[in-house]
């Protein structure tokens, strides 16, 4: 299994947590959902807007090819942002997540 890492802060002068986690789930979630490979996500955010969203993929090759996507995503969100977002892709060794309830 592999993921993709976004680090990312919202601009919470401009926008909420709330609101851009609605956004991101409305518009980007569902697209995310219909790449070949997908296999879930985490979406963390403090208080303060500094969050990370952790896509988990299948294969290396699939999550690479979700990250244009993603990039168009971000780049579409600008606005939200009070920074430009960082990205990393990592090999997962190890992950024991417990059952999440979704908002």
């Amino acid at each position: 299994m592999y993921s993709r890492v976004t680090q990312l802060e919202v601009d919470t002068v401009r926008f909420t947590i709330d609101d851009a986690v609605a956004l991101f789930g409305e518009h980007v979630l569902p697209a995310l959902r219909e790449f070949p490979g997908f296999e879930g996500i985490v979406v963390m955010a403090t208080p303060e807007g500094k969050g990370e969203i952790v896509t988990f993929w299948e294969t290396a090759e699939e999550a690479a090819a979700a990250a244009a996507f993603g990039s168009e995503a971000l780049e579409r969100f600008v606005t939200l942002f009070r920074a430009p977002a960082g990205r990393e892709q990592y090999e997962v060794l190890l992950a024991e997540l417990p059952e999440a309830i979704a908002h």
